[in-house]
């Protein structure tokens, strides 16, 4: 029960901060309103890519660029293929805004294969990309099994049955071309059922940033805490040390998770975000986001001895952890080293689940981050009790 009080201490002090709890709350909805709306083109999602159409010009005649069009294009989901005379008029149906991206084939592509020329306006490079990325994993899967194939007709040209004619090459070869029609899919369901906005992105990105500011708040409070002697007085009373650090740690921990939960009622009813089917899903992946945070500002209170140093952390790590994480410019364009990195955020792993969860996970998918988040609160929780026990109280 001490440690639920102290704990419930710690939360009315910030509470009734009127300016630092409005600017846990009201940052970032600004910011993921400003951000949402801004940003909805290069995000995609409903809004901006789920329905392209997509131009098509054809220099002359050509097998594999029939095939593109038959089997990719015209079997992508999110894609209609309108064919036009020239390369002329696809661009100025790409400039009209009659299409959303552009393909010229060269002539004699089957040939060598050159990546297609592509149009498209300066606010839908994100639809660019997306179809420039189909283009070359067809071109990529052509390419490997013609130097397959041609590694096959080798082979069994040197075997004896094929030297005494026993084997027709043609027969043999043909299942291994055929191989390459008519089967290439492409899919723009990523990870679950459905896209993610711009909005719900910047929605969770934006709660994955201001939940972290409670890792510096919460050891900036123990530190406040040591330098004024309130710890000491609390180590006077019937309470044991390691209750007085719970107590700061469930304060953090009580904090952080209400502001999720009028985060997450907020972008619901103003922005009308949807956070996924799943409730559960997400009150849990918030909770657990919020137990690493309080867990980390237990561990940095153990390693960190000023104010000011804290207030370091909070203006220049906390954003840097938010860019690497994701908060700023969406994971999935990072470079693949950047992507490795990103996943030493806590911050990452929360925005990853709460993207997860909107576009339709089930439990078992969402378990692996759950898991982690919770292992973090734990793990940082232990080692900064441990060394704060013998220091402050």
């Amino acid at each position: 029960m001490k440690n639920f009080l102290i704990a419930w201490k710690d939360f009315k002090v910030r509470a009734t901060d009127k300016r630092g709890f409005t600017m846990m709350l009201i940052m970032p909805l600004v910011l993921t309103m400003i951000l949402g709306a801004a940003l909805k083109d290069i995000v995609g999602g409903d809004e901006g890519f789920r329905e392209t159409t997509v131009g098509l010009y054809v220099t002359e005649k050509d097998e594999m660029a029939d095939l593109l069009k038959r089997d990719v294009l015209e079997k992508t989901k999110f894609l209609t293929v309108k064919s036009v005379d020239s390369e002329a008029v696809l661009e100025k149906m790409v400039k009209d805004g009659d299409v959303g991206v552009g393909i010229s084939i060269p002539a004699k592509w089957s040939e060598h294969l050159e990546e297609a020329t592509l149009f498209t306006d300066q606010d839908k490079q994100f639809k660019a990309a997306v179809v420039e990325s189909i283009i070359i994993s067809f071109i990529d899967r052509v390419q490997t099994i013609s130097t397959v194939s041609q590694i096959v007709m080798e082979d069994l040209a040197a075997t004896r049955s094929v030297s005494t004619g026993s084997e027709n090459i043609g027969e043999v070869s043909k299942p291994l071309m055929d191989s390459g029609k008519g089967n290439i899919e492409v899919s723009d369901q990523s990870i679950g059922a459905k896209s993610v906005t711009s909005m719900q992105y910047y929605a969770a990105a934006m709660l994955a940033m201001f939940l972290l500011f409670n890792v510096t708040l919460g050891a900036k409070s123990i530190i406040q805490e040591r330098r004024t002697e309130t710890l000491a007085r609390l180590n006077c009373t019937p309470t044991s040390k390691y209750g007085i650090l719970v107590g700061k740690f469930l304060g953090t921990l009580y904090f952080a998770f209400i502001q999720f939960c009028l985060f997450y009622i907020a972008t619901s009813i103003f922005f009308n975000v949807n956070w996924g089917e799943n409730k559960g899903q997400v009150i849990l992946t918030g909770f657990a986001y919020s137990l690493a945070v309080a867990g980390l500002s237990m561990l940095l209170a153990a390693f960190i001895t000023q104010e000011k140093t804290a207030d370091l952390i909070s203006g220049i790590g906390i954003q840097l952890f938010a860019i690497i994480g994701g908060s700023m410019l969406p994971i999935y364009v990072f470079p693949e080293s950047f992507k490795a990195i990103s996943a030493l955020t806590p911050n990452s792993w929360a925005l990853s689940s709460f993207l997860d969860i909107m576009s339709g996970v089930g439990w078992s998918e969402l378990l692996s981050s759950l898991l982690i988040l919770g292992a973090i609160g734990f793990v940082s929780l232990l080692v900064g009790v441990w060394r704060l026990r013998g220091r402050y109280v």
